[in-house]
C-alpha cells in the first residue's frame, strides 16, 4: 500500500511523473480546478459576499465530486500528501483548493514545484517540499473576484441597455477596444500618393546595379504625382551620376531568445497558423507527456511562462547538441543569457524550451501527433538557436550624385550564417528584412556610371494594420495587460461572444462590439482604460508578492464600481445606443430608424411595436428567392415573396400573419404506388411513399400515420408472401417480407403485384403463420427501425411480429 498521495492536474501528467516515483507513491489527477464561483449564484448575487470582506462561496462542481471523493479518501489513508499542481498563481490555487475541498491535515499536506517533468527536477523538487503559498492563492482569488465583479455587474447593464446576451470583462473589454480603435484608425485613413525612382546604372566595365533616388537638391524626395515623377526621371536619364563615397560595414544579428507564453502564441500563429487556443492545448500536451520510446516522457518546460530564462544545466546540454551537429564555431564560450523585458513579469519560471535538446524533433516522429511535432519543432530550433553563436552580415554601401540628383545602393551578404542555420523569427507586418540582397561592382570614388533606365514607381501610404491574434497577444503584453495564463482564453472569449470575427487571420470587430466599447469608454472609461488594467495587474502582483492585502484593494475597486453602474442604469436608455435615426419611412409613413439586433442593423418603424414593419438596410437585402412573384397556393391572394426569418431567409406569403403559408424547399414528393399494399403492422390502412424532412430519403409509412407509425425503407414489390399475407418488398436483388422478415426466394425484379410468392431456395425453412399482431403490437415502427436479420423467417418458428419486424432497415426519421 503506497505511503504518500501526490495530487496533479491530469492523467498524462500522472503517469509522467510515477516513471520517477518509487512504489511508496500514488499520483491522483484533479483534472483542474475542483472548486470555483458558482455559475449561476441568484439574481443580484455574484457568489461573493461584498458585505463580508468579499468572502468567496466555493462550491465543489458537479462533474469534480468524484475526484474530490476520491482523494479524501486516499489522503485519510497517506501519510504524506505531495500537491504538484502547476509552479503558477493558477497552479497555487488549485493545490490550495483541492487541500481544502478534501480536508488534508496541515501536518502532511506539502507542496512541490517543478518546471520540468524530468526525473532529476521531480527528484529535487520532492526533496525540497514547502508549504502552499498564500500571497499566489490570494492574488489568483483576488483576480478571480475582481473579474467576477466586472462581469456581473456590467454585463446586465449592457443586456439591459443594448442587447440581450452581450458581457463585459475586465481584460476581455479592453481587448475589444482595441481592436475597435485600430479598425477606426484603418477605416478613417486616406491614403496620399507618392512615387519612388529607381535608376538602373552600369559601370565602364559593363555592369549593372539598381540604385534609388534619396535626395533632391539636398531633401529626402516628396514625387507627389505622375507628372512630377516623369519630369525627373527625364532628368536623371541625362545623368552621369559620379561615385561619392563608397562604405563597408559588417554586423551581427542575436538569436531571438527562447519563448515565454506569449511569443509561443505569436510564432504558432505567423508561421504554423494555430489559435493561442490551439497552441496552449498542445503545449499542454507535451508538457505533461506524452508516450514515446522511452516512456511517458514530458517534452518541454512549463508553457505559461514570461521568462526567458534557460537553466544553465540545459545551456550546457544545448551548447554539446550544437557542436555535434554544426560544430564548434557555431557555439557560444558560455551560455547566452536574456533579459526579460514583457511589462510586469513574475515568477521566476523558466523559458518554454525542451527538456533535453538530445530529443531532436525527427526522433519523435513517430511519437508525436502532426501538430504536436510541429510545435516541438518551434520550440527545439528556437531554444537551440538562442544559444547559438550570431548571424554575421556585411553591408555595402554606394552613394552617387550628379547634379541635384543624389543617389544610392546597397547590397548585404551573410558572411556567416550562425544561428540562422536552425531558426529565423517569423515577422509581423511592415518589419524589416536583412536577408541577403546580392551584390555591388566593385566601385571606388570619382568612379562614373551611366544611367540605362529609369523606373519611376507609384506607392500609397498604408494604414495601421488590422490586429491578427498574434500582434493583439503582443499588444497587450507591451500594456501589461492580462497574463500568460490568459491572453490565450482573452482572444477565444472575444471572438466566441460575436464581439470579433476573423476574416483572413484579421481581427476585425461587429458593429455590436463599437456600440458596447462607445457605452464603456464614455460611462466606464476608467474601467476600460489600458492604463488602469494594467496598474490593476501591478498591483495584484503586488499581492502575490505579500505587498498588499488583497480585501482593501478589492473594497477600493469595487465600492465606486457598484456606485457607477447603479447611477447608469437609472440614467441612459436602451434607445441611445441601439437606434440611429433615418430618411427612410415605412408603408405607413413613419419614420424608421436603424435598429440593432441579434442578427445585425436593420430598418425598423418608429413606431415598434405599435407598428412592426422592418426590412434589412439599404445594400444588405437577401438576393430574390426562387418563386418570389407567384400567386400563393393556399390563399390565392397573396404572392410568395422572399422573407428572414431566425432560421436564415424563406419563401412565404406576403399576407402574412392572415396567411402564414411558407413555401417547402428541396426535392419533389415521391410518385405514389401503382397498387395498394396493406400495412402489415395493424392492417387497417396502406403504404404510402414520403420523403424525409432530414435527409430528403423516400421511405413507406401507414396511411394512418400518426394513429399508425409503421415505416419501411424498402420499396413495396406490391407481391405477397403465402405464409402469412405479408407484402414483399425489395432488399437490394432480393424479396423481403415485411412481417416475418424472410425472403421469398424469387428476385424483385420477378414479382408480379397481386400474385403469392411461398418461401424458396434462399429461405428453405417452413414458416408458420404468425398471430395476427394486437393493434398497437405487431411490426411496430421501433421494430421497424432496429434493423437486423429476421430471427423469425432465417430460424422458423413461431414468434411474435414484433420480433420478426427487425429484420426491416432503419427507416429515416420522417
Amino acid at each position: 500500500m503506497p505511503k504518500n498521495l501526490v495530487i496533479v492536474e491530469s492523467p498524462a501528467k500522472a503517469r509522467t511523473i510515477e516513471r520517477y516515483l518509487g512504489a511508496d507513491y500514488r499520483v491522483l489527477a484533479s483534472y483542474g480546478h475542483v472548486r470555483d464561483l458558482p455559475e449561476n449564484p441568484g439574481k443580484g448575487k455574484f457568489g461573493v459576499d461584498v458585505d463580508h470582506d468579499f468572502e468567496p462561496e466555493y462550491v465543489v462542481s458537479a462533474d469534480r465530486r468524484k475526484q474530490v471523493a476520491d482523494i479524501e479518501k486516499a489522503a485519510r489513508s497517506a501519510d504524506a500528501i505531495y500537491l504538484a499542481t502547476d509552479l503558477d498563481r493558477e497552479g497555487e490555487a488549485i493545490a490550495w483548493h483541492v487541500a481544502e475541498a478534501t480536508h488534508m491535515a496541515d501536518d502532511k499536506t506539502h507542496r512541490v514545484t517543478f518546471s520540468e517533468i524530468t526525473e532529476s527536477a521531480i527528484r529535487e523538487a520532492f526533496a525540497n517540499p514547502r508549504r502552499i503559498d498564500q500571497h499566489l492563492v490570494d492574488a489568483q482569488q483576488a483576480r478571480r473576484i475582481v473579474d467576477r465583479l466586472v462581469g456581473y455587474t456590467l454585463s446586465p447593464l449592457l443586456s439591459r441597455k443594448v442587447r440581450g446576451g452581450l458581457s463585459a470583462g475586465r481584460v476581455q473589454s479592453v481587448a475589444v477596444r482595441l481592436v475597435v480603435e485600430r479598425e477606426r484608425e484603418v477605416v478613417a485613413f486616406t491614403p496620399r500618393e507618392y512615387w519612388t525612382i529607381q535608376a538602373l546604372l552600369s559601370t565602364a566595365a559593363g555592369e549593372r546595379f539598381a540604385a534609388e533616388v534619396v535626395r533632391i537638391d539636398g531633401a529626402a524626395p516628396e514625387v507627389a504625382d505622375a507628372e512630377a515623377a516623369e519630369r525627373h526621371s527625364a532628368a536623371i536619364r541625362e545623368l552621369r551620376p559620379r561615385v561619392t563615397k563608397v562604405g563597408t560595414r559588417t554586423q551581427k544579428r542575436s538569436p531571438a531568445p527562447p519563448f515565454t507564453t506569449s511569443t509561443l502564441q505569436q510564432e504558432a500563429s505567423r508561421r504554423l497558423g494555430y489559435s493561442p487556443k490551439r497552441t496552449m492545448s498542445i503545449a499542454q500536451r507535451l508538457y505533461e507527456g506524452v508516450e514515446t520510446g522511452e516512456g511517458q516522457v514530458g517534452l518541454i518546460t512549463y508553457m505559461r511562462t514570461d521568462s526567458t530564462a534557460i537553466a544553465g544545466v540545459a545551456m550546457g546540454e544545448a551548447r554539446e547538441v550544437i557542436g555535434e551537429r554544426y560544430g564548434q564555431r557555431y557555439t557560444m564560450p558560455k551560455g547566452r543569457i536574456y533579459k526579460t523585458k514583457s511589462k510586469g513579469a513574475q515568477e521566476a519560471h523558466e523559458s518554454v524550451r525542451p527538456t533535453s535538446f538530445r530529443r531532436d524533433p525527427d526522433s519523435l516522429e513517430r511519437s508525436l501527433k502532426p501538430d504536436e511535432l510541429r510545435l516541438y519543432r518551434l520550440i527545439w530550433q528556437r531554444a537551440l538557436a538562442s544559444q547559438m553563436a550570431p548571424k554575421e552580415l556585411e553591408t555595402t554601401t554606394l552613394e552617387l550624385a550628379d547634379g541635384a540628383y543624389e543617389l544610392r545602393a546597397s547590397a548585404t551578404r551573410v558572411l556567416f550564417d550562425g544561428f540562422a542555420r536552425v531558426y529565423t523569427e517569423g515577422r509581423d507586418d511592415g518589419a524589416d528584412d536583412d536577408e541577403e540582397t546580392g551584390r555591388l561592382p566593385a566601385l571606388v570614388a570619382d568612379d562614373t556610371t551611366t544611367v540605362e533606365d529609369v523606373t519611376p514607381t507609384q506607392h500609397f501610404t498604408e494604414p495601421p494594420p488590422r490586429y491578427t491574434e498574434a500582434t493583439l497577444i503582443k499588444a497587450l503584453e507591451e500594456h501589461g495587460i492580462g497574463r500568460p495564463s490568459t491572453y490565450a482564453a482573452t482572444i477565444s472569449t472575444i471572438v466566441e461572444r460575436g464581439y470579433v470575427r476573423i476574416e483572413e487571420r484579421r481581427l476585425r470587430p461587429e458593429r455590436v462590439a463599437e456600440i458596447v466599447t462607445d457605452l464603456l469608454v464614455e460611462h466606464f472609461g476608467d474601467y476600460v482604460d489600458v492604463a488602469f488594467t494594467a496598474r490593476m495587474e501591478e498591483e495584484l502582483d503586488e499581492v502575490a508578492r505579500g505587498e498588499r492585502s488583497w480585501v482593501p484593494l478589492l473594497r477600493a475597486f469595487y465600492g465606486p464600481l457598484r456606485d457607477r453602474v447603479d447611477e447608469k442604469r437609472r440614467e441612459l436608455k436602451r434607445s441611445d445606443f441601439t437606434t440611429e435615426p433615418t430618411d427612410e419611412v415605412c408603408s405607413l409613413d413613419h419614420p424608421m430608424v436603424i435598429r440593432l439586433g441579434r442578427n445585425g442593423r436593420f430598418l425598423a418603424c418608429s413606431l415598434y411595436p405599435e407598428h412592426k414593419e422592418s426590412r434589412p438596410l439599404p445594400g444588405d437585402e437577401p438576393p430574390p428567392q426562387e418563386g418570389t412573384g407567384e400567386v400563393c397556393p393556399k390563399c390565392g391572394e397573396g404572392t410568395l415573396v422572399g422573407k428572414r426569418g431566425k432560421f436564415g431567409p424563406f419563401v412565404g406569403c406576403s399576407r402574412y400573419p392572415d396567411c402564414d403559408f411558407i413555401k417547402k424547399e428541396g426535392p419533389p414528393p415521391p410518385d405514389p404506388l401503382p397498387f395498394e399494399v396493406t400495412c402489415p403492422k395493424n392492417r387497417d390502412g396502406h403504404l404510402v411513399p414520403r420523403r424525409a424532412r432530414r435527409t430528403g430519403n423516400v421511405f413507406w409509412g401507414c396511411s394512418n400515420y400518426p394513429r399508425c407509425d409503421y415505416t419501411t425503407n424498402h420499396e413495396p414489390l406490391g407481391g405477397l408472401h403465402d405464409e402469412d399475407d405479408g407484402p414483399l418488398a425489395r432488399k437490394d436483388e432480393a424479396a423481403i417480407c415485411l412481417i416475418c422478415g424472410s425472403t421469398s426466394g424469387v428476385g424483385a425484379a420477378n414479382i408480379v403485384p397481386g400474385e403469392r410468392y411461398p418461401g424458396g431456395p434462399a429461405n428453405p425453412v417452413a414458416l408458420a403463420r404468425p398471430a395476427r399482431p394486437r393493434r398497437g403490437g405487431g411490426a411496430s415502427a421501433t421494430g421497424a427501425r432496429s434493423g437486423g436479420r429476421g430471427r423469425g423467417g432465417a430460424r422458423g418458428g413461431t414468434r411474435s411480429a414484433s420480433k420478426r419486424s427487425s429484420a426491416v432497415e432503419p427507416a429515416p426519421d420522417a
